[in-house]
């Protein structure tokens, strides 16, 4: 049986990865500890995301273990060897606001422990397909510098501009511009994942996603901007918006989507390591403002709100992904969920996530 090793396989996307992976007949290994836990507090955990694995699906097996061990790593990629065929790794430490807090933890976990994945695939699985969940963070606040215009409930790009009909794609420099300190260690993981790529000739891609969600997200404050706010919605919670006038726009990609362009490349990956913007592009994509109207649609009622003048560090104003390079190099693959369908589904998955906790 050929294995898939997911790492933070009961995170949004591990999670979504390991079922379909295993759909498709793998023998799927995932590598999770929870540290989300220990990052956001215990609504964040994702315990129940693992037990909903274990149960239905009989060919996962999980390993509760810390990426940065580099010795647990490499057993367990030693144990299947060969029969490896796909690594997805998704674990992280993945918010720029809790980096700030522990820099040597965001650091180790994100840089570290991607090096310590990359090792032990070219020990024993050099042959696989290896995915790196990146982020745009990578590209620092870079995106701030072009130019916006204001409009009635958000900032959009000025129409002479080459990002404006697609979005934002894969020459945007990394450099000389402030990443917050989770979009440096991710970026010294996303390089070090092409070089793994180009200079060893290992089959590597970093997927760069803005906000992915989807029913699986344990949104908190911290990280899972559409699930958290969604949550705040639900629950009648206090949310703040924090600068730019509440008009900053995000484009949000649906898990399913990302995972299956994951599978996309692993099938056939397009070269080594290569580079993806990926994201909800033109079709999925939002400001503050109306995701918030949004979330009042879906619960009838008005959120409980307020507003901070002062934005996060290295937070963008605008950014859409231009998810065309992948498009072009596979064209079988297409976004399955605009934003209403994305909505919809953390809405009645939390509500019923909710009811079950209150039972």
């Amino acid at each position: 049986m050929t294995v898939a090793i997911i790492t933070g396989s009961t995170g949004l996307v591990g999670a979504e990865a390991s079922r379909c992976y295993a759909a498709k007949g793998f023998k799927v290994v995932g590598i999770d500890n929870d540290m989300r836990k220990s990052f956001f507090g215990e609504d964040a955990s994702t315990q129940w995301a693992r037990q909903e694995l274990e149960a239905a699906l009989p060919d996962y097996l999980h390993y509760s273990i810390d990426i940065r061990d580099q010795s647990a790593i490499d057993q367990v990629f030693a144990r299947y060897g060969s029969a490896i065929t796909v690594v997805i790794h998704t674990a992280a430490q993945p918010s720029h606001d809790w980096a700030a807090t522990d820099p040597a933890t965001d650091f180790t976990v994100n840089a570290n422990g991607t090096l310590s994945l990359l090792e032990a695939c070219r020990a024993h699985a050099p042959n696989a397909a290896f995915v790196y969940c990146s982020t745009n963070k990578v590209y620092g606040d870079t995106p701030n510098d072009l130019p916006l215009v204001e409009q009635e409930t958000r900032w959009e790009m000025a129409d002479t501009h080459p990002y404006a009909q697609h979005g934002i794609d894969e020459t945007m420099s990394l450099d000389q511009t402030r990443h917050s300190l989770f979009g440096v260690s991710k970026a010294a993981a996303d390089l070090m994942v092409q070089e793994y790529g180009r200079y060893f000739g290992m089959q590597t891609a970093c997927f760069r996603a803005g906000c992915v969600t989807g029913a699986g997200h344990s949104g908190v404050q911290l990280h899972g901007f559409l699930s958290y706010l969604m949550r705040c919605a639900i629950m009648n919670s206090p949310y703040t918006v924090f600068g730019y006038k509440g008009k900053q726009v995000r484009d949000n990609i649906h898990a399913h989507d990302l995972v299956n362009a994951f599978w996309h490349f692993s099938q056939k990956p397009s070269r080594p390591g290569a580079v993806y913007n990926i994201g909800g592009g033109r079709l999925a994509n939002c400001s503050m403002l109306e995701a918030i109207k949004a979330c009042e649609q879906l619960t009838e009622r008005p959120m409980n709100w307020d507003y901070s003048d002062e934005n996060r560090i290295g937070d963008h104003i605008w950014w859409i992904s231009d998810v065309r390079q992948f498009q072009s190099d596979y064209p079988a693959w297409h976004h399955q969920y605009d934003l209403p369908t994305t909505l919809r589904d953390i809405h009645d998955a939390l509500r019923e996530r909710l009811a079950g906790q209150a039972a």
